[in-house]
């Protein structure tokens, strides 16, 4: 076989349906997010209206001081995996941050957010006698390639379908383990599960239930908890789960449930037993950037007027986007080539970066390009971008929505 023929013949495919991944290299600008400089062949600087670094905290000064002084007091790296180097005390502190910012007992840190769902998914799932596993149709890849790893039974229930789930936990005996599986805030359309009737079912038929918070941790709720702390819910959810990396900021992943399910999972996943800790001074930020917004309300308010301030301003001009309850806009294209083509001119032309999001990530005919609007963009920011998508919607003769129907 002519394996790297193989590799170049897959990869032009990928091109040729218009879903090749191209990098942005871009530098961000410490202290002034969401500008960068383009590092890539058309250098410049640009506005990012894409990152999940929803709050701007992985530029915010706490969080600055807190890795500065980690790195400044125990160095780099960690040493190599908890359970051989030891535990550095800035993880103890960020773990006893975790676990009560979700009110549980508490927490487990890991490398990223798919790890924690791929590690804590596929111990429970795989180590639980007979459990079935339901999963929400939409549920991220690290969630599925978890469940998939335990080679547990599971099926799949249409996304945020009551009755369908109902009927499929229904059909199990009482008896039998179960373990529900879903997200709050869902990455690609921003819509939101029903929390609460879940957790209902998940009461008559005798489930745990396991939330993926990671779009939702440190944006919802009065001290960032999540949809589930704003909807007075933490307690009857079995496992939430959660990431550093997008509104805190940093980087990692991490569950928080009882003492004993924590402890079993420190036990028993192998993707945490075998991995390097991460660094101090990433736990160090991290520990700042929740305590800040456990007190702070400012930033979440301000980000919320952002996101409301643009979608009138999008249906002001008929630019179509998934209306949501959620922080993330949709900007919807339908076409990968016409995709593409919008956020290679947006970054050319515009100075601005929005990165297309086309197939396997979202199904196809329904590419899109993905706006997060955050507390550091400015008015300016704003009506910079409004004016180049409503050139380049003309320009590309792209649908619009007749602006009486918004």
């Amino acid at each position: 076989m002519n394996y790297n023929g193989f590799f170049a013949a897959a990869l032009s495919q990928l091109k040729d349906e218009g879903n090749y991944r191209v990098f942005a290299d871009l530098e961000r600008h410490c202290g002034s997010f969401p500008n960068a400089t383009n590092r890539g062949n058309d250098t410049g600087d640009v506005t990012i209206w894409c990152s999940n670094d929803y709050l701007g905290m992985g530029q915010h000064p706490d969080v600055l001081a807190a890795m500065h002084d980690a790195l400044d007091k125990v160095g780099a790296g960690a040493g190599g995996t908890r359970n051989i180097s030891g535990t550095t005390h800035d993880h103890v502190l960020l773990e006893a941050e975790l676990a009560d910012l979700h009110g549980k007992e508490a927490a487990l840190l890991f490398t990223s957010g798919y790890v924690s769902n791929w590690a804590a998914l596929g111990t429970l799932a795989a180590k639980i006698p007979d459990c079935l596993v339901l999963s929400d149709a939409l549920n991220h890849a690290s969630m599925i390639e978890g469940i998939r790893h335990s080679k547990a039974d599971r099926q799949i229930w249409r996304h945020n379908d009551l009755a369908h789930l109902e009927e499929l936990l229904a059909a199990q005996p009482l008896d039998r383990p179960k373990l529900i599986a879903f997200e709050s805030v869902y990455s690609m359309d921003g819509d939101i599960a029903p929390i609460a009737a879940i957790c209902d079912l998940a009461d008559k038929y005798n489930a745990m239930t396991y939330l993926d918070e990671v779009h939702a941790v440190g944006l919802y709720g009065p001290r960032g908890g999540g949809i589930a702390e704003r909807e007075g819910l933490m307690d009857r959810l079995t496992v939430i789960e959660g990431t550093l990396g997008k509104a805190f900021g940093v980087m990692g992943g991490y569950i928080a449930a009882s003492a004993n399910l924590c402890d079993f999972i420190r036990s028993f996943a192998s993707g945490f037993i075998f991995t390097t800790a991460l660094p101090p001074a990433v736990a160090a930020g991290a520990t700042a950037s929740i305590r800040h917004l456990k007190s702070s309300r400012a930033e979440r308010a301000a980000q919320k007027a952002k996101v409301t301030e643009l979608r009138a301003r999008l249906d002001a001009i008929g630019i179509p986007h998934l209306d949501n309850p959620s922080h993330i806009i949709p900007v919807m294209v339908g076409d990968p080539v016409k995709c593409k083509y919008l956020s290679d001119i947006l970054m050319r032309d515009y100075g601005i970066y929005i990165q297309p999001i086309n197939y396997p990530t979202v199904p196809k005919g329904t590419e899109r390009l993905r706006i997060t609007p955050s507390p550091v963009h400015s008015d300016a920011d704003i009506e910079h971008l409004v004016g180049a998508l409503e050139t380049l919607w003309a320009q590309c003769q792209l649908a619009r929505l007749p602006v009486a129907a918004q």
